[in-house]
């Protein structure tokens, strides 16, 4: 009932007209038709209403317009009354939704820019600082693999490298080039004595000495342990490198402080001169080392030019050991001897001293500390050792001696399966453990190792008695002895020798004996010569005696029984 319309209302005005007649709610009252009381109702299109609708259609920015506009990008739709007359026009600004969508998320995206950069200015900052560092790495790693972390000087590696350029510059320009190897004479004694923070100081130590005796463009390295050498560029003449030579052996001969001593080192040098523009490396550094080896040889504290014929002192030095490892994989030549050991109550024997000799077939019978010496300098002894260890065990396993004493080189302790080694011997050749002594110097114990303390401790564990060789002569104390667990001290020979010469050396050789009997320990006496000696040692109480009075090394056939061995 009644009727709604959009109408103009002039004045560029228009709005929704509605017009309804007012009539009664119930039968009640009569109205006659066409006496109807009208309500009219008129709402502008503008304001309020088009927000309405603004809102019911998501349109953006709605207005009403009488008239279109020309020249903008508002759309436009006519609004039409009943009877099809345009009334006017809603117009809006269409939806955009790129620029809508970059207008929401400006914001976010501004933050993420922000954070974005900050990010990257944090990573680039890291990225800067991780690239010094791992420049700074790089500069340290190339440091260390040229030069030698102790002492701070040019390792092997540099050394090989700069001689190579002094050879190279010897060729071009026709000068001299001097090569000089060093070696200081007591630093293992030094090492062994003081520890080996005393030893590192003594090597800081000789570095600097030799440092301050060459010019800037010589060389001075350190090639390992305690070897050295310096590299001379351009040499004046021979002269002027056995100069330098001289001075380096002064140098290092004077007294070192370490660990509140005054260490007296010295030291040997080997030195090569050359202006033969066909010399290499290799050969230079041979020269110069068996020249170092011939200053050794001749009494240390010295140094030695290289001549052509110590060539040859060396290619018979290789051809012994060549020798010596074919002497080990057969057994030709090789063979133990056996000196009794006495006991010093009755005379009877007590055991014996396995002692190695070697026949060789050209050169006759050898000096043990000839082949023995060769054979720790080649990596033999663990060959040698184990052959005589064996041979031992063997022919202790077919007599009736009591024991075998076997001397054993501090080399072969390098090995922690040493003492598996020495047992599974035992296993194989069937003797106990208790027929079996090892020997050991001074300078085992001095190396004051966990490892040498473990192997001598599974050793005695299993029953094999540890002897203390050359007693008297070395630095070890009474700490010594009782941590590494020694079961015999053998007072060394030269002590015996100079019994009833030196008044002194009776007091000593009866302290040791006390020593040994407040530990528990059986004392021999070694070097018995004479039987003054004999008679001295046993009225000072030594448990056992050994030497050539009594007896000399024998071959194995002679001691097949140790009923007719005695010196009662």
């Amino acid at each position: 009932m009644g009727s709604l319309d959009y109408v103009s209302l002039g004045a560029d005005r228009a709005g929704i007209v509605s017009i309804r007649p007012i009539v009664p709610s119930s039968d009640i009252v009569q109205q006659l038709p066409g006496t109807e009381y009208l309500m009219v109702s008129v709402r502008y299109l503008a304001g309020s209403l088009l927000e309405e609708i603004q809102a019911s259609t998501e349109l953006f920015d709605l207005e009403f317009e009488t008239s279109v506009a020309s020249g903008d990008d508002r759309i436009r739709r006519p609004v039409l009354d009943a009877d099809g007359r345009i009334v006017g026009f809603f117009s809006w600004v269409p939806e955009e939704p790129a620029y809508e969508l970059i207008t929401e998320t400006a914001p976010v995206i501004a933050f993420g820019i922000l954070a974005a950069a900050l990010a990257v200015s944090i990573l680039l900052r890291r990225l800067k600082r991780t690239s010094t560092k791992l420049e700074a790495t790089e500069a340290k790693a190339s440091y260390l693999a040229f030069h030698d972390p102790l002492t701070g000087i040019p390792n092997r590696a540099l050394f090989e490298d700069r001689l190579d350029q002094a050879l190279a510059n010897m060729r071009r320009t026709g000068s001299m080039v001097a090569l000089h190897y060093i070696d200081l004479d007591r630093f293992k004694h030094i090492n062994d004595t003081l520890g080996h923070p005393a030893g590192d100081e003594l090597i800081r130590t000789a570095s600097k000495r030799l440092a301050a005796l060459v010019d800037e463009v010589d060389t001075v390295a350190r090639l390992g342990g305690d070897e050295f050498a310096i590299i001379q560029f351009q040499p004046h003449d021979v002269a002027a490198a056995e100069g330098l030579s001289q001075r380096v052996v002064e140098s290092l001969s004077a007294p070192v402080p370490i660990a509140g001593v005054e260490a007296l080192v010295g030291a040997s040098v080997g030195v090569i001169v050359t202006a033969d523009a066909s010399a290499d490396a290799a050969d230079l550094m041979r020269q110069a080392d068996i020249a170092l080896y011939q200053a050794k040889d001749n009494g240390r504290g010295r140094y030695q030019l290289f001549a052509g014929e110590m060539d040859e002192a060396v290619k018979e030095r290789h051809l012994l050991e060549i020798e010596l490892r074919a002497a080990l994989a057969t057994g030709t030549g090789l063979a133990l001897v056996y000196q009794p050991i006495f006991s010093s109550t009755d005379g009877s024997l007590s055991g014996v001293e396995a002692l190695v000799r070697w026949n060789h077939p050209t050169r006759g019978l050898l000096a043990p500390n000839v082949f023995i010496t060769l054979a720790e300098e080649r990596g033999l002894i663990d060959q040698l050792g184990l052959w005589v260890l064996r041979s031992a065990c063997l022919f202790v396993a077919t007599s009736d001696l009591p024991w075998v004493a076997v001397n054993v080189s501090p080399m072969q302790f390098r090995s922690e399966r040493f003492a598996q080694s020495v047992l599974t011997v035992l296993r194989e050749t069937g003797i106990s453990p208790h027929r079996l002594q090892i020997e050991i110097t001074e300078g085992l114990l001095l190396q004051n190792s966990p490892v040498i303390q473990t192997i001598l401790t599974e050793l005695r564990a299993s029953g094999i008695r540890i002897a203390l060789d050359d007693f008297g002569t070395g630095y070890s104390s009474i700490s010594y002895l009782r941590n590494h667990g020694i079961d015999k001290l053998k007072i060394d020979q030269s002590f015996t020798a100079l019994l009833g010469k030196d008044p002194q050396i009776e007091s000593i050789i009866k302290s040791i004996v006390d020593l040994g009997r407040s530990m528990n320990m059986v004392v021999t006496a070694e070097g018995v010569e004479t039987p003054m000696q004999k008679s001295l040692l046993i009225n000072i109480g030594c448990d056992e005696l050994q030497g050539y009075l009594l007896s000399k090394p024998v071959p194995p056939e002679q001691l097949s029984s140790r009923k007719s061995l005695s010196f009662a």
